[in-house]
């Protein structure tokens, strides 16, 4: 195989140009393997293959800096950058991330997960060489990189934030290489203006060929074509942007070349040959397939955006991982399923996707709001049943909230659907545009607590720290899947802010309990009786803690177990009384310890003046969590019913020995 040649990028330009696409044939197959035993993102990957090996096949990294947009198409990269060998770990704890990470390799220059941070990134770094150049800085001279590149996807484009990279880097006029992957999806299809504005490609083959032959007309209309030609020469770039998209990004400094075709190889080195010496800023307009090379992601990207393992021939997904995929069965299996998407039938975004709906039939006042997540948060169904109610904002999440408080002071009720993840990326508008205007917007916090694979950038564990303390919102998180729906009618009613967080993954299954709870503000749930202990648990901590209870009746230890159900606010009333005669409590999170559902059990006992209660405080401590899956990371980090039982014991026994002395 010709990757095993490769141990450096600098491999690579010992090849054949003609070996390019063989190579090319080789990485696609590995990548397919390797994702349909681990999981991870496929059709992203599948469609920069040949664009990632012109980048390292021109360029000299890590001396040249490749800051990838998103990261999630690193795959590739990482082959090519001495990682073959460890590749079957991609994702896995204690293997390779599934997006690019600094401490990994010196090829990866920047670490991303979430979109839109390459151009400030990228031209962050180049600032700073030309700094360093200046400077007397000997230690850090020998480190200065010679070409910046940011590779950006036309979905990150919908951000704000790339504009303002865009708008700067034209102010400052550095050499900076922006190559516009336009596949025309992010990982739903675009939406918005500028999908539209890129979607009016022509050729930058028929442009040349059309100024040529105007310019050739001209000049042979007597005596004044002379004279024309120069004025329609001056006319160029009105005329250019008539026909091309480049007009907007020549506008904001940028030289533009293209569109080409991303997944021709020789044609792709022969452009980035020909800039790669440029001193001016300048931007590549390179059209791909996403999900290329594979039947199955190339008939439906969505899907096979991210996938867990699946059957590498027939394209459809192993039973429990998760995702559905292709193919002749996965297809019948669908076929009679109300939701049609990428996430399991028993997911915590299906039941919320479905409840929403049901709301919405019964309620016009409802609209949904998504920021290129239609898929992932379960508003597929929601989306075909009210497209007149349903908002795909693009990768915007600052967008989404204050576009829902413009809605929502407008007297109807909006949803606004968005990963615990990607929600910190709009903390300003939910403070300013919503909560202190007290409008009634809910807040579905879809991938709360631990997700598992995609690591530290995407892991929602911050959520309750940065929402918890903003007046005015109630802040809920539940038990099950029932809950949740009870949770959603309960919010849509409320004249005002609401944020509902919950986790990644399977809820019970439907049968195990339908029987409706009735949601009063503030109110909790005891779950389990007992007087030695008292288990205080939030959202998908609740059914784990009720598990360690059990295990704690084999040591003659009764425990009793409080489904929180509000994280704020607080049932202040039941705390205060339950302490008044269980002196000791334990509070179960999956959040940071930091600010987090803990600290606010804390801050009620002291407000209460109750000083004489032992906590113990379950969650994250100070730091960030890697990537594995949820199984491994709740047990690693005492989050499963072993590590909450362990903890228990140790806290009890610690305070008994306190107390004896």
């Amino acid at each position: 195989m010709l990757i095993e040649k490769i141990k450096s990028p600098q491999d690579l330009k010992s090849l054949k140009t003609e070996d390019l696409n063989a190579l090319a044939e080789e990485l696609r197959n590995i990548i397919i393997e390797r994702v349909s035993i681990n999981g991870g993102h496929l059709a992203s990957n599948l469609g920069v293959v040949e664009l990632t090996i012109a980048l390292h096949y021109v360029f000299n990294s890590p001396e040249d800096k490749i800051v990838w947009d998103v990261g999630h198409q690193s795959y590739s990269h990482k082959l090519l950058t001495g990682r073959h060998k460890d590749f079957h770990t991609l994702r896995k704890h204690k293997g390779i991330s599934g997006f690019p990470k600094i401490s990994e390799s010196p090829h990866d220059a920047f670490g991303t997960g979430h979109s839109s941070t390459s151009i400030s990134a990228a031209l962050g770094i180049l600032e700073a060489r030309d700094i360093i150049k200046k400077s007397q800085i000997s230690n850090l001279k020998s480190q200065i990189p010679n070409k910046v590149i940011a590779v950006i996807g036309d979905g990150a484009l919908t951000s704000g934030l790339a504009f303002e990279g865009l708008n700067y880097a034209g102010h400052l006029k550095k050499d900076l290489i922006v190559i516009l992957n336009d596949n025309e999806m992010s990982i739903s299809p675009n939406v918005g203006a500028l999908s539209n504005y890129l979607n009016k490609v022509l050729t930058g083959t028929f442009y040349k060929k059309f100024k040529k032959e105007t310019k050739a007309f001209l000049e042979g209309i007597p005596r004044i074509g002379g004279t024309v030609a120069k004025i329609a020469q001056k006319a160029e770039g009105s005329m250019k942007g008539f026909f091309l998209p480049g007009g907007l990004f020549e506008d904001l400094g940028f030289n533009y070349l293209g569109p080409i075709d991303g997944h021709d190889i020789p044609l792709l080195i022969e452009t980035l040959n020909s800039i790669k010496d440029a001193n001016e800023p300048t931007l590549i307009h390179v059209v791909t397939k996403k999900g290329k090379g594979y039947k199955f992601s190339e008939e439906d990207p969505c899907i096979y955006h991210g996938v867990g393992p699946f059957e590498a021939d027939t394209g459809i997904q192993k039973e429990g991982s998760g995702v559905k995929g292709q193919g002749s069965k996965a297809e019948e299996n669908l076929e009679n399923l109300p939701v049609v998407h990428c996430i399991s039938p028993l997911a915590y975004s299906d039941i919320f996707g479905n409840a929403l709906m049901e709301i919405a039939e019964s309620d016009e006042r409802v609209v949904a709001i998504t920021a290129a997540m239609k898929e992932g948060t379960g508003l597929a169904a929601f989306a075909e049943r009210f497209p007149e109610r349903f908002y795909d904002v693009g990768i915007a999440e600052p967008h989404a909230v204050t576009f829902a408080a413009g809605i929502a002071s407008q007297g109807l009720k909006p949803v606004v659907a968005i990963y615990s993840t990607f929600i910190q990326r709009a903390y300003d508008e939910i403070i300013h545009d919503v909560c202190l205007q007290n409008l009634p917007v809910v807040f579905a916090i879809d991938r709360a607590g631990i997700v598992g694979e995609d690591g530290a950038t995407h892991q929602g564990l911050f959520d309750i720290s940065f929402l918890r303390h903003i007046p005015n919102p109630l802040f809920m998180a539940p038990k099950d899947g029932q809950e949740l729906k009870d949770m959603l009618k309960f919010a849509v009613q409320h004249n005002g802010p609401s944020f509902i967080r919950y986790p990644r993954g399977k809820i019970q299954k439907p049968e195990d309990r339908t029987q409706s709870t009735e949601i009063k503000i503030g109110k909790a749930e005891v779950l389990m009786e007992g007087d030695d202990v008292a288990i205080i648990a939030v959202g998908n901590a609740v059914n784990t803690s009720l598990k360690a209870a059990e295990m704690l009746k084999g040591d003659g230890i009764n425990a009793c177990v409080v489904n929180a159900r509000f994280i704020k606010p607080l049932d202040e009333e039941l705390i205060i009384s339950m302490s008044e005669r269980i002196k000791r409590i334990i509070t179960v999170e999956e959040n940071v310890l930091a600010g987090g559902f803990g600290s606010a059990v804390l801050e009620c006992l002291d407000k209460a003046g109750l000083n004489d209660v032992a906590v113990k405080r379950i969650g994250i401590d100070d730091r960030f969590i890697e990537h594995g899956s949820q199984i491994i990371l709740r047990k690693k980090y005492g989050l499963d019913e072993d590590g909450i039982y362990k903890t228990a014991l140790a806290f009890l026994k610690t305070v008994r020995t306190v107390q004896t002395v």
